[in-house]
């Protein structure tokens, strides 16, 4: 397999992921307090938005790249 295919199917579905996915989700633990022995953190839940002209981009260029390996083939 071509290696300008298989770039274009890996941004293909790195496009279709960040459609169907609108944001990242990640945990971000906070030492809050340290007294000797005793420990407090927080946890706070954040969220990373993802565009959706990100995804439309990484879809056409992989449908691109996936279209110039194959015609790079012949």
């Amino acid at each position: 397999m071509n290696k300008l295919i298989l770039t274009g199917i890996v941004l293909l579905v790195l496009g279709v992921v960040a459609l169907v996915t609108p944001a990242l989700r990640y945990t971000e633990r906070e030492e809050v307090l340290k007294i000797g022995p005793i420990e407090a953190t927080a946890e706070t839940q954040k969220r990373l938005p993802i565009p959706s002209a990100v995804g439309w981009v990484l879809v056409v260029a992989g449908i691109g790249c996936a279209a110039a390996g194959v015609a790079n083939r012949k």
